[in-house]
């Protein structure tokens, strides 16, 4: 399981420095000035020349230096002790034992990086030891409490079934800065935070999440994910602005939170899957633009710059087989499976490369690996510009709808365009538009408001034109006697005002029919 980090609240030492009763202290750095960021874990007052050995680290030592006065060595080894416990910083009231501050004392915290503070004016210790730790206190209980409230949060998302996306969320609000998840290598699964602040992020993932390496400079803190000694991502706050410690934590119980998520199963989707699936689904629904996602599918490893894009559909297609098959054959691209049963694939190829062949080996490798059949993979034309990829895969997802409506007897090439779907595809592209609509409704009209309608009338009609007007074919289909066909017909007829032997009249009907079950999703 993950180890934490365990949080320990603390001020700096130059945060002690400017509270405004040190202030009156009038407070002097005098040596270690490059330290001052060192965190304060404590603040003791002592005056034992050995007071190093009762020290755990971290903590600021007030004297007066009344046991040293006159013995330098005394002074260096005090020094010396005071960095071997490694202490924060030293403070020393200047005074009778020291009247300025003393050389030899502030050499040696200069060659230790001690910060050496002196203060020229008395100053009750009392007070400053009080201050100190009335902030620490309260800064420990509000760590603790916010810590808490944050595993309270993540674990009701957990317990209540929600998605990757809420917990992260929720981190996000806590940190109030961009929050990404990455795998071993620094593909971006998923973001969270102000979608400005993540695109900024995200524009240039790839170095910069490198560049900053194991660090937390800048306020990049990251934490581990990985179970049973396996690691397996990384969770990472991006230019968090509070202190360190705090956002350790953050991240800590965040991390935390996502191993447990995925221990459990949260989905039955991975997140490298559930990070395609989010950004094919933006793609598709055009709410954002495109150019806003180029940086995401940047981060999540897509090939963008100079890229021909091939965005391709397949039916009931099994997103695994899929990214199997596109690894097998080493061609980049995201997978995921959309609404309706429908898996989308988009290629990204050299500008070099035959898109048009290595579409049409993707699909025939995958009718070969999944055991030939009707697989057929619905296509898009390849798009040199990305801002284009949206309208690319609302096409091709489509062309695939189109195939499914195909009659069972009708060969189709393993790869299937628009111009291969004819009429039934043309269809289905304008099924929303109003003045299509209104042509079906007007068309049909006699049978859907009809009380036989769709029970019977409409499917014979369907089949009759499905089998270009074979009245013996029709017949057969549904079971019936040519009389009885005959009969229904002339019903048909009768209902819609028209003459089914007329061709013209009947490639009107024929698409308004079209038109009416691409419209109802059939």
């Amino acid at each position: 399981m993950l180890t934490t980090t365990t949080l320990e609240p603390a001020l700096s030492v130059r945060q002690v420095l400017g509270l405004e009763r040190v202030l009156a202290g009038e407070p002097e750095v005098v040596a270690g000035a490059g330290q001052l960021d060192r965190a304060v874990r404590w603040v003791h007052v002592a005056e034992a020349a050995d007071v190093g050995v009762m020290l755990s680290g971290g903590e600021m030592i007030l004297t007066t230096g009344v046991l040293l006065a006159g013995d330098e060595e005394a002074q260096v080894e005090y020094i010396r002790s005071l960095h071997r416990a490694e202490a924060s910083a030293v403070v020393l009231g200047l005074g009778r034992a020291f009247p300025a501050p003393p050389d030899v004392m502030r050499r040696a915290a200069e060659r230790c990086g001690l910060p050496m503070v002196v203060l020229h004016r008395p100053f009750p210790f009392a007070e400053l030891t009080e201050e100190v730790q009335s902030r620490l206190v309260r800064r420990k209980f509000a760590a603790v409490s916010l810590s808490e409230t944050v595993r309270t949060a993540l674990t009701g998302l957990i317990t209540s079934g929600a998605p990757l996306q809420s917990l992260l969320d929720e981190v996000a609000s806590h940190s109030a800065c961009p929050v990404v998840i990455t795998n071993l290598a620094h593909r971006v699964l998923a973001t969270a935070g102000e979608r400005s602040a993540v695109d900024d992020v995200l524009r240039d993932w790839e170095r910069i999440s490198r560049q900053a390496g194991g660090s937390e400079g800048d306020g990049w803190i990251r934490a581990e994910l990985g179970g049973r000694g396996e690691r397996w991502g990384r969770i990472v706050l991006c230019g968090y602005r509070g202190d360190a410690a705090t956002g350790r934590l953050l991240a800590d119980r965040g991390a935390e939170a996502l191993v447990l998520h995925r221990m459990l199963g949260g989905s039955v989707h991975t997140w490298e899957e559930q990070s395609a699936q989010s950004l094919l689904t933006d793609l598709v629904s055009g709410v954002v633009p495109a150019r806003q996602l180029l940086p995401r599918a940047r981060a999540a490893g897509l090939p963008v710059n100079r890229r021909t894009f091939v965005p391709l559909v397949v039916r009931d297609g099994d997103p695994v087989e899929l990214d199997r098959v596109l690894r097998l054959l080493g061609l980049p691209g995201l997978v995921a499976e959309l609404a309706d049963d429908a898996t989308a694939v988009l290629l990204s190829l050299a500008r070099d490369q035959d898109a048009k062949a290595l579409a049409a080996h993707f699909a025939l490798r995958l009718r070969t690996e999944t055991g030939g059949g009707r697989t057929v993979v619905a296509a898009a034309e390849a798009l040199a510009n990305w801002d284009d990829v949206p309208t690319g895969l609302r096409e091709a997802l489509h062309v695939a709808a189109a195939v499914a409506e195909t009659p069972a007897g009708q060969e189709l090439p393993v790869l299937v365009h628009l111009r291969d779907v004819r009429l039934r595809g043309l269809v289905r592209l304008l099924r929303d538009d109003p003045h299509v609509q209104a042509f079906a409704e007007r068309e049909l009209d006699g049978l859907l408001c009809g009380t036989e309608g769709e029970s019977e009338l409409l499917p014979v009609l369907r089949t009759y034109l499905a089998t270009g007007r074979n009245k013996s074919r029709t017949a057969q289909l549904h079971h019936v006697s040519r009389p009885a066909l005959y009969r229904r017909l002339e019903a048909i007829e009768t209902r819609l005002g028209l003459d089914l032997d007329d061709f013209e009249q009947a490639a009107s009907v024929h698409i308004a029919l079209l038109a009416h079950d691409a419209q109802q999703g059939r």
